[in-house]
């Protein structure tokens, strides 16, 4: 006789049988999950943060020298420094703090994705052992749905980016080669 089709029924109602103390066990393992990933993200994103506050940004184009915006408002090219006015400076600033925005929006994305997958792991095994599956998918979707709003905020800061890069170049002819964002790059984020 074949065991295996009974094997799944049965360690299921073993495990049925320690529901509420399984359920309040896979509550608490997932809450102690979420706080440490939760503090590894944050320390992750912290670290992220600072480098962005005091590195530079680098610009690639293929078959340029690499450009850097500097947390000064300086631009460098090829490691060499290029004479700004104060208005350029100003102006590389503006953009600087527009791909950190962007950045810090991505950072936040993926806190919140590291979130909602321990939590959604943490609402199926209570699920599983409380028997009670009726609106995890529901609830998570909510969730899923609030972090697509997100992305799209990403999207919305596109335009004024573009906007300041291509004042940018028209300023300075030494940033206008790596000012390639376009049209199609805001159409196509929503994608």
């Amino acid at each position: 006789m074949n065991l295996r089709p009974l094997l799944l029924p049965a360690l299921l109602a073993l495990s049925l049988t320690a529901c509420d103390r399984a359920g309040n066990d896979a509550a608490k393992s997932v809450t102690d999950s979420t706080s440490t990933i939760g503090r590894t993200v944050q320390e992750a994103t912290d670290t992220a943060r600072k480098e962005m506050a005091t590195t530079n940004f680098k610009l690639t184009v293929d078959g340029l020298p690499t450009a850097e915006i500097t947390p000064q408002g300086g631009l460098l090219i090829q490691g060499k420094d290029v004479v700004t006015t104060a208005e350029q400076r100003a102006q590389l600033l503006e953009y600087r703090h527009q791909i950190e925005r962007i950045a810090e929006a991505g950072m936040q994305i993926g806190v919140s994705g590291a979130n909602l997958g321990v939590k959604a792991a943490g609402e199926a095994l209570k699920g599983v052992f409380s028997g009670k599956t009726d609106g995890i998918e529901e609830r998570i979707n909510a969730e899923a749905e609030k972090m697509k709003e997100q992305a799209k905020g990403i999207c919305d800061q596109l335009p004024a980016m573009m906007a300041s890069q291509q004042a940018l170049a028209a300023t300075l002819p030494e940033f206008a080669p790596y000012a390639k964002m376009d049209h199609n790059d805001i159409v196509d984020c929503g994608k």
